[in-house]
């Protein structure tokens, strides 16, 4: 990766106990082969890293899994589509509208972060069937 490109990457780990049917979905922007950061949803606000509410940007290290074993990366974007990911995820401490509330079930969560930066960026990537909360946004 040169020190220009950016590319965005959708990482999950399962859930603590009920990793047999549910994960946790966050993004991590690699700007560079020595900078990157991690966007997620945390059940509970206010943290560390940089936050607001429940968003939080750097809680963790890019890669840690969240208590069940390793993370693993899902899907990576580059270009044009990974600069619209990065605009929309960057500008969600403002936009997202969920930054205050956070339920497991049926959301708002971590998944529904992610589904709603997806939907913003009019990026069409389905979450997979463990991403609880990923239709929150759709019911509402």
């Amino acid at each position: 990766m040169n020190g220009k490109t950016r590319q965005v990457e959708l990482r999950l780990a399962k859930i603590p106990y009920i990793g047999f049917i549910a994960v946790h979905y966050w993004f991590v922007i690699v700007h560079n082969t020595t900078k990157c950061d991690r966007w997620e949803i945390w059940q509970n606000r206010n943290r560390g890293g940089e936050n607001w509410g429940h968003l939080h940007q750097n809680l963790m290290g890019a890669y840690n899994g969240v208590g069940n074993g390793e993370s693993c990366r899902e899907y990576t974007w580059h270009g044009k589509t990974a600069e619209k990911l990065i605009r929309v995820i960057e500008e969600s401490k403002d936009n997202y509208p969920y930054c205050y509330v956070y339920r497991y079930f049926p959301g708002p969560n971590s998944n529904t972060y992610v589904a709603w930066v997806l939907d913003k960026a009019e990026v069409d990537y389905s979450l997979g069937r463990k991403g609880i909360g990923k239709r929150y946004c759709e019911l509402r």
